[in-house]
């Protein structure tokens, strides 16, 4: 069963096209979710799906509802959290739950069961201002509310940013664990770490979107051989190798440099072209592609269209 479908649409705002014949669907109890850079569209396609924006064309078919036509009926069933953190800082953590359950006729008794295992976590601060929180405490508190009406679909807008590598496994592991309420997450992060824990990925630039697909098959389609090299001053590096004749790309990654090859492969004239360059201590060896080099093929392909 599909909870959304989208297909063809299209936002403008003035003259920046945010979104252009987007299409995709997710099922049921799926984590899908969006990759791609500030710019790319995402947020703008997030508030159409929680009925806060109208598309300029295409449609949007929600947990069986038109997304225009049944808006009303819609933001019953769906939880949504902005990138932004949007609570009340001047209200106390209970008090912003409240405030959330008595807007959809509820109570955090009645839905306690659904949040128990991220509240739990915030509960002892019940009394603190929202404000004064930690921003993984922040993240918490507002998962806890988009959670509290107990929505069909959860809409999450880089839910993680900001806040520290422990705390994002923490909310991953909350996220994985809202499955047995057949709770629908659509989700969108910069970070591949949490990409890779999404049943499906969809890649999106320029509001297009590139690819859709479970991310280790994203990975598989990476279509060069992949190289990854090292130097001790990484920046020339990237330039030395971006201006020898047989490299083909040439991307920053960490420590080291992701390249591949306009024949898949190098020999000595690598090594005296980097030496020419100012580069004596280069070393280069194989390396696993991972959703971040596929990504970067995919709009090096677009760009050449």
């Amino acid at each position: 069963m599909n909870i959304i479908e989208a297909r063809g649409i299209s936002k403008q705002f003035g003259t920046n096209k945010a979104l252009d014949e987007v299409s995709f669907s997710v099922t049921e109890s799926e984590i899908f979710g969006f990759i791609g850079p500030d710019g790319a569209g995402k947020t703008t396609l997030f508030r159409l799906i929680a009925t806060l924006l109208l598309p300029d064309k295409g449609e949007m078919n929600i947990l069986g509802h038109d997304a225009v036509a049944g808006f009303k009926e819609l933001r019953k069933k769906i939880g949504y959290m902005p990138g932004r953190f949007s609570l009340y800082q001047d209200l106390s953590v209970e008090e912003n739950l409240e405030f959330y359950a008595s807007v959809f006729g509820t109570s955090i008794k009645e839905n306690y069961s659904l949040i128990s295992d991220i509240y739990s976590h915030i509960e002892p601060f019940r009394k603190r201002q929202a404000g004064k929180l930690s921003g993984g405490m922040k993240q918490k508190l507002a998962l806890s509310c988009a959670l509290i009406h107990k929505p069909s679909l959860l809409v999450l807008d880089e839910p993680t940013t900001g806040i520290d590598a422990v705390s994002r496994s923490e909310f991953w592991d909350m996220l994985s664990g809202l499955r047995k309420f057949k709770i629908t997450i659509v989700v969108s992060t910069p970070y591949m770490d949490e990409a890779m824990r999404c049943d499906r990925v969809a890649l999106i630039q320029n509001g297009t979107i590139l690819s859709v697909d479970q991310p280790g098959k994203i990975t598989k389609g990476f279509s060069k051989k992949l190289f990854r090299a090292t130097a001790s001053d990484k920046y020339s590096l990237i330039k030395a190798l971006r201006r020898f004749p047989g490299t083909h790309t040439a991307y920053p990654f960490g420590n080291s440099v992701h390249v591949t090859f306009l024949n898949d492969s190098y020999d000595d004239s690598l090594f005296r072209h980097l030496e020419s360059m100012g580069i004596n201590d280069a070393a280069i060896g194989g390396a696993e592609a991972g959703i971040e080099d596929r990504f970067l093929e995919l709009m090096e392909k677009g760009a050449r269209v």
